[in-house]
Order: structure tokens, then C-alpha cells, then sequence
């Protein structure tokens, strides 16, 4: 059984007349500009946010971003669990952190995934989500871009 979305949990009640499924997108949507920013603010390169609503069942949004060293993707994963966990949203699950290769944090309505700039290539998630919509950034501030993201 899925866990209740977290988004479900933190609202209440939406507002009147607005469709819950809304809300629920709305408030992942701001979670995934949050994680992006908190990687930004450590310097990521490539952040893409990419709307996968009623696309998928496990996420709405992924949030993709780069790394130029095992220690500085270990790094961005880090400040990302950090300041989401400070702002109540702390992670379902992390995996690859010691590794640093490509670190995916999972905060159920949103999945962000901290690539080294070789796996993010191999692995090449930009293309296979090439037809979704992307989320744009405040000031359109992605940082240089990344593997993949040409």
C-alpha cells in the first residue's frame, strides 16, 4: 500500500471550489522549486523540474540537478534533505549518498535525483521525460547546463 501523500498530510483542506488533486500538485510543485533551490544554493548545474503528473503514480514532480564530483553531488543531496527536512518535509528514503554517483531522495510527491555528470548521461532521464512539461525557475536560474540537458 502507498503511503499517504505528503502533500495530503500537510493540507488540511483545500480551498473552496478548488480540486483536491490541485492542491495536492500545487503543493508538491512548491516542494520541487524548494529542492531545486536548496541545490542551486550548493551550486548544481542542470536543474530541470519535470512535471510528471498523471503521468506516473509515484511522484508529480521529478527534480533533476548535477553535480561536479561524488563529494559536491553527496553535497547537494545533503543540503537538499536538510532544508526540506527544516521546513517538515524530511525524506521517505535516501539512497546512493555514500557513493555519490546519483543520490535520489525521496519525499513521495516529489523524487529529486543528484547525478554525478557521467551517470546523469548514462542514465539520461532528461530523455526519457523529454516530452513532459518542465516547471520553470525562479529567474530562470538553472544553473550552467549540465549533461543532458542541451
Amino acid at each position: 500500500m502507498k503511503p499517504a501523500r505528503a502533500s495530503q498530510q500537510r493540507d488540511s483542506a483545500p480551498p473552496a471550489g478548488a480540486p483536491v488533486d490541485r492542491v495536492v500538485a500545487d503543493a508538491s510543485r512548491r516542494l520541487a522549486l524548494r529542492a531545486a533551490e536548496a541545490g542551486l544554493d550548493k551550486k548544481a548545474i542542470g536543474v530541470e523540474i519535470i512535471d510528471v503528473v498523471g503521468k506516473v503514480d509515484y511522484a508529480d514532480y521529478l527534480v533533476l540537478m548535477t553535480g561536479t564530483s561524488d563529494r559536491h553531488v553527496s553535497s547537494i543531496a545533503r543540503s537538499v534533505d536538510e532544508e526540506l527536512s527544516k521546513a517538515g518535509h524530511p525524506p521517505m528514503s535516501v539512497e546512493g549518498l555514500p557513493r555519490g554517483e546519483w543520490v535520489l531522495l525521496d519525499f513521495v510527491d516529489v523524487v529529486v535525483h543528484v547525478f554525478a555528470e557521467d551517470a546523469r548521461s548514462l542514465y539520461d532521464l532528461d530523455g526519457l521525460w523529454m516530452d513532459a512539461g518542465r516547471i520553470p525557475l525562479p529567474d530562470s536560474d538553472r544553473g550552467e547546463p549540465g549533461p543532458g540537458t542541451e
